[in-house]
């Protein structure tokens, strides 16, 4: 008995050596590539810098009043949805027209905050909406010259919204439409 007893307590004292300790939290971290930005190249009367990391543009969707142009990003699986008109004394129902897609994201959105931006320069005058919550789109915007430009912009993922998943990718497109915004130049 004594042999059996001796092994069965001294595997029992070697055992019982720490405690466990529970594993830290791990959180997901996304590095994106820095932001490299070159000149576009499109048959619309404008002009911007797009990142590099976006597919080049291989398309305008173009009617008598309106082009479209899709900044497309397969890594981040997202889109920047570009859309030109021309004002021609419709800047206000543009303006309301802008305003209310932004206004339909509040069904699911947290909060909006809007940045105005000017660059009186340029002639880029313009509203920023950061759409937080699990809305369609996060990031919503126009610029406009107020006499003869008028350029809208909608940030929208191929993904269920899920604010916490596509956050990062999010801030780092939000980015990219600063830029956007900041470097249209009208052509005349």
């Amino acid at each position: 008995m004594k042999r059996i007893a001796l092994p069965i307590l001294s595997l029992l004292l070697l055992g019982c050596g720490n405690d466990p300790l529970p594993k830290p939290k791990g959180y997901l971290r996304l590095e994106y590539p820095k932001a490299v930005y070159e000149k576009t190249v499109v048959p619309l009367p404008f002009s911007f810098e797009k990142n590099k990391l976006s597919e080049p543009i291989k398309t305008v969707k173009s009617t008598a009043t309106t082009h479209g142009i899709d900044v497309k990003y397969p890594s981040l699986n997202a889109t920047i949805y570009l859309t030109y008109k021309e004002v021609h004394s419709n800047l206000d129902s543009l303006l309301r027209d802008a305003q209310n897609l932004t206004q339909k994201h509040t069904i699911k959105a947290d909060e909006i905050s809007q940045g105005e931006f000017i660059n009186a320069e340029n002639r880029t005058y313009g509203m920023l909406y950061e759409i937080g919550g699990d809305a369609a789109s996060q990031s919503q915007f126009y610029v406009t010259d107020s006499t003869t430009h008028f350029l809208s912009g909608s940030l929208y993922f191929y993904a269920k919204p899920n604010y916490d998943s596509i956050y990062p990718a999010a801030e780092y497109l939000k980015k990219d439409i600063k830029h956007i915004m900041e470097t249209v130049r009208w052509k005349e």
